[in-house]
């Protein structure tokens, strides 16, 4: 085999193992960034991408392979959204495994005009594939993925609402697509923000969301989590579900912040003047 190159990503990458979280939800991320594979009837959908080709290569391809599942039947790609650390092995996967690219028609045509990261570790800008929109259901065999536009961490940005199995019993995982405020700082964008939660909570509320999911494991403290379902006793609940109450205060604590934001700009401004 070839030598995996010494750069900070290569290194890091090796560092989560792939690990099945639902019967049919499995973890394929690195400690930076978050990748999914949700197991259907008819095949794999993947959600995210990770940083580069080498990343998916080791991580997701490799990944699933380990968990004992084929790369082959991935047939969609969800990215979340036009960020280079989503985005970024999205056009190997459409390459080797002949996956169908998913992204809303915001965020492609957002990428369109985007230029490619100088960053070494981030990969090329996919060519566009599927678009969706908000309302829109990504359906693979007996599961379908709903999509909710919620900008503006990106025009476009995509969250998910995703159906999960263990055993008998069955769950829903909410997945914000941009929780980061890496936007322009203005009243409007923190109004967007908050309005793309509560829309989002509604849904989530009204589809009886019970399990947090993010595309950075520092939100939703996947790999905590991926720890503590190895030494889960015979009963415990699974530590992703988090419950209805807990997710909804989760979104009103990103409400708020986004609020408070919003509130500091107008204090400013006011005081300008």
């Amino acid at each position: 085999p070839k030598p995996v190159p010494d750069t900070p990503s290569a290194r890091t990458a090796a560092t989560v193992e792939p690990a099945k979280i639902f019967d049919n939800l499995y973890y394929l991320g690195v400690p930076s960034v978050s990748a999914w594979a949700v197991t259907t009837s008819q095949g794999i959908i993947v959600i995210d991408s990770l940083n580069n080709p080498r990343e998916a290569e080791s991580n997701i391809e490799g990944g699933l392979r380990k968990l004992g599942l084929d790369p082959m039947q991935v047939k969609y790609v969800i990215i979340t959204h036009g960020h280079a650390d989503h985005y970024g092995g999205a056009q190997y996967l459409a390459d080797k495994l002949k996956a169908q690219l998913v992204m809303s028609e915001t965020d492609w045509n957002f990428l369109s005009t985007a230029q490619r990261s100088t960053n070494p570790d981030r990969g090329p800008i996919p060519r566009r594939g599927m678009s969706v929109k908000s309302g829109d259901k990504l359906t693979l065999g007996d599961t379908s993925i709903e999509i909710v536009e919620t900008p503006p961490h990106t025009p476009g940005a995509i969250s998910l609402i995703v159906p999960l199995k263990e055993g008998n019993t069955t769950h829903v995982g909410a997945l914000w697509g941009g929780i980061g405020f890496n936007f322009q700082r203005t009243e409007e964008n923190f109004t967007t923000y908050s309005n793309s939660v509560g829309r989002f909570a509604d849904i989530a509320k009204a589809r009886n969301v019970d399990v947090q999911m993010a595309n950075h494991p520092n939100f939703d403290r996947a790999l905590e989590k991926i720890a503590a379902l190895k030494t889960r006793g015979s009963g415990q609940t699974n530590p992703f579900v988090v419950g209805g109450a807990v997710q909804q205060r989760i979104f009103d604590v990103q409400q708020d912040c986004a609020l408070a934001q919003r509130a500091t700009l107008r204090t400013a401004a006011s005081t300008k003047k």
